[in-house]
């Protein structure tokens, strides 16, 4: 029972942060009406628990992120840290300066992104981390039947930031790239069921604004072809579709890329 707990709530929670904080808040890949926009606010906050990510915050310091990647003014880049821990401790710090809003941010970073003051504030406060802390603990105390099915138990706790440097560490440092992009970025995995497509990092930084963070015949984006899903069931509206897929097996495309316009748009 706890390993596939385990595997749900990993696939769930990185599921629902590169699809609602990355793809929707940060770039604006697709729209939704409002009462989706609600429901899928209220469970990504279920879902991510104790790691929940405020939006608003992600979706500043992600734009951050791609203005200046592997720049000493990058919040979270391996290029500038000793290790994971020393860049997931950065990464918090500035995160949790954007959601106390201490930290100020430039203006191109500001807006078009979803904000749910109730949800935000009930699932970034302590209480109640520490409420499905206790949850994941019971449950844990529950079924848990071998030793080590205990060392899962506190990545629960912190799932949303693991995920983050996960992506951000491997995806800057190991793996391929299809782009000669002005960064570090690679592409470490190119069947991506570990973080949902998100260690496509030198596809997407290439192109910001593609939902498909694919770009080979043999590169699969999970996240994408759920979006694809929602979009047929008209639960989600695409503001960039693809055109022609796995572009890139076209020689061209391997030419020095731009880098995006330093806007708060879907180009971030």
């Amino acid at each position: 029972m706890i390993p596939y707990f385990f595997a749900a709530h990993w696939s769930l929670s990185v599921l629902s942060q590169s699809l609602f904080q990355h793809r929707y808040a940060a770039h604006r890949m697709f729209t939704m009406g409002p009462r989706t926009e609600r429901a899928m606010h209220l469970s990504t906050a279920l879902i991510q628990g104790s790691s929940y990510l405020d939006p608003r915050a992600y979706a500043i310091l992600h734009r951050e992120h791609h203005a200046y990647a592997d720049t000493e003014r990058d919040p979270h880049s391996p290029a500038h840290q000793k290790n994971p821990l020393r860049m997931m401790l950065e990464t918090a710090r500035r995160y949790t300066g954007l959601l106390a809003r201490r930290i100020p941010s430039e203006k191109r970073f500001l807006g078009g992104h979803p904000e749910w003051p109730a949800v935000d504030r009930l699932f970034s406060r302590w209480p109640m981390r520490v409420a499905f802390g206790a949850a994941y603990a019971l449950f844990y105390r529950r079924f848990a039947t071998r030793p080590w099915h205990w060392a899962l138990m506190p990545l629960h706790l912190v799932m949303g930031p693991v995920h983050g440097a996960i992506v951000n560490w491997c995806g800057h440092r190991y793996g391929y790239r299809n782009f000669a992009s002005r960064d570090d970025s690679r592409n470490t995995l190119p069947f991506d069921v570990l973080c949902m497509g998100e260690l496509f990092q030198n596809n997407h930084h290439a192109r910001p604004a593609s939902p498909d963070f694919a770009a080979r015949r043999f590169e699969l984006d999970p996240t994408w072809q759920v979006m694809r899903l929602l979009a047929r069931l008209k639960l989600i509206r695409l503001t960039n579709v693809p055109q022609g897929e796995h572009a890139k097996d076209r020689p061209a495309l391997a030419r020095e890329t731009q880098s995006p316009p330093l806007t708060a748009s879907p180009s971030l």
